[in-house]
């Protein structure tokens, strides 16, 4: 059986800047990572930019069926020479984030799924939002990405890492930081380093105005040197002092600033000037 890398010689195949391709070819990793996942028998996944498709071999050994969305049409060939004795693996050449809700339910056929990626730096953001901020939740995301974006998407409050994407996670469920993975197992080497974190979505919080909360998510880190409550005051278009005082009769020091306050904070906040504008 022929190697990733002389699949890739073979078919000439350049590897392009523009989309951030590095592949992994270790299989102890990649078998980690689709444990890493929780990937089980019955599990339909979907996986984002499956490259030369090693992690989509791994994943189609534990999963029931993987979807893998590509954007880049000149992996057809590879994808099809290694992927050629995975028959529960249907690869789409399609922009996920084009893709609609509608659309992506019409192809896997459920709206029971994990997703899984390998994902450049320049849409970890996106992707993660596209599939948190819609209707349909998937079970888990599972993503190996720059390692200072994982520090963030996992970040505690009060440290530099913690910020708006931090808190919009925590609004749909639990990230953790599972491992480190060295720049030096891709092909290409990359420059940094990245991690591996996993998002279990809950509905710990399905009864809460989200759409309220990450208003004042928004607003809380528009200019981050700057307390919450100036935050708040540009954003909301609302008096100081009136906001003072609901911050105070919340039990907050006026003085607070966005990076301190949890999720849980977020919320009590949210309804305090919600209840303030509807007076």
């Amino acid at each position: 059986m022929k190697t990733v890398n002389e699949i890739l010689k073979d078919n000439n195949f350049k590897f392009q800047k523009n989309f951030g391709q590095n592949f992994i070819t270790d299989t102890n990793l990649l078998k980690a990572m689709v444990d890493d996942a929780g990937i089980e028998s019955g599990d339909i996944v979907v996986e984002i930019g499956p490259g030369a498709g090693t992690l989509t071999r791994e994943l189609s050994n534990k999963a029931s069926k993987v979807f893998a969305f590509e954007i880049d049409k000149n992996l057809e060939p590879i994808l099809a020479e290694t992927l050629k004795e995975n028959q529960n693996v249907d690869v789409i050449f399609k922009d996920i984030q084009k893709v609609k809700e509608e659309e992506l339910i019409d192809i896997i056929g459920t709206k029971d799924f994990k997703v899984v990626a390998n994902l450049p730096y320049y849409i970890t953001t996106p992707i993660i939002m596209r599939f948190l901020e819609g209707n349909i939740l998937p079970k888990s995301i599972t993503i190996m990405v720059q390692k200072e974006v994982a520090e963030r998407l996992c970040a505690k409050e009060n440290t530099e890492e913690f910020g708006a994407i931090t808190l919009a996670i925590a609004l749909e469920g639990d990230a953790k930081y599972l491992r480190d993975v060295s720049r030096k197992m891709f092909t290409p080497q990359p420059n940094v380093d990245s991690a591996i974190v996993r998002i279990d979505i809950n509905d710990k919080y399905k009864e809460v105005d989200k759409k309220a909360v990450k208003k004042l998510i928004h607003a809380a880190f528009l200019m981050r040197r700057k307390t919450l409550i100036n935050n708040i005051e540009a954003g909301y278009k609302l008096d100081k002092k009136v906001l003072a005082a609901v911050l105070s009769g919340l039990g907050y020091n006026e003085k607070v600033r966005g990076e301190a306050l949890s999720i849980d904070d977020y919320i009590k906040i949210a309804k305090g000037i919600d209840e303030l504008l509807v007076l």
